[in-house]
């Protein structure tokens, strides 16, 4: 899928969002990712998880995990076009954890899905869950990389849409310095 049909699709579902936002990071940007519009039209959903699992035929993967919330859905949609298990992780008291009665079988090879890496934290998260479990992290799939491939897993990572995305300090943001109100649409804490 070409850059333009992915930004297309994101600018139509509601997902990119244009304005002055903090991010989970404390950072500030101009540009934030609200994938759960994109999640909330099935054949959105379909167009870009499918040019994902494209990205990964060849690779045999046993299990795809997401992190909730943004990793869920797509982590369903992914596993069921490949036709394999999927199951999430959640926080519980601020710790990533499965719950639910989810366990990664020992020896799976996994592949982890994100909606948005900015700086890879849940993913990171998840990747130590499913190692903890003896299983293998094959690979990571996401839909919007906001790190341009600066974010190392050290394992393959593919993206149906790589972006560079400004962030600043909020002491050196220029929004906050033209007294643009900023909002926090994410649904974690700021660190």
């Amino acid at each position: 899928m070409k850059k333009e049909e992915a930004l297309d699709i994101l600018r139509k579902s509601g997902a990119m969002l244009e304005g002055h936002f903090r991010l989970t990071s404390g950072l500030h940007s101009n540009r934030y990712m609200q994938c759960a519009q994109l999640f909330k039209s099935p054949e959105y959903s379909r167009i870009l998880c499918e040019d994902l699992v494209n990205k990964f035929e060849g690779t045999k993967i046993d299990l795809v995990v997401g992190p909730a919330m943004g990793g869920m859905i797509m982590a369903y949609e992914v596993a069921r076009q490949m036709g394999v298990p999927n199951i999430f992780a959640e926080r519980e008291n601020g710790v990533m954890t499965f719950r639910r009665g989810f366990r990664v079988p020992e020896g799976a090879r996994v592949l982890i899905t994100e909606d948005v890496v900015t700086t890879g934290g849940s993913v990171r998260e998840v990747m130590k869950l499913v190692e903890e479990a003896g299983a293998e992290v094959v690979a990571v799939g996401v839909v919007v990389d906001r790190s341009e491939g600066a974010v190392d897993f050290g394992v393959p990572m593919q993206a149906v849409l790589s972006m560079k995305v400004e962030a600043f300090k909020p002491e050196e943001c220029p929004l906050c310095k033209e007294g643009v109100p900023v909002v926090k649409p994410g649904s974690r804490p700021v660190k």
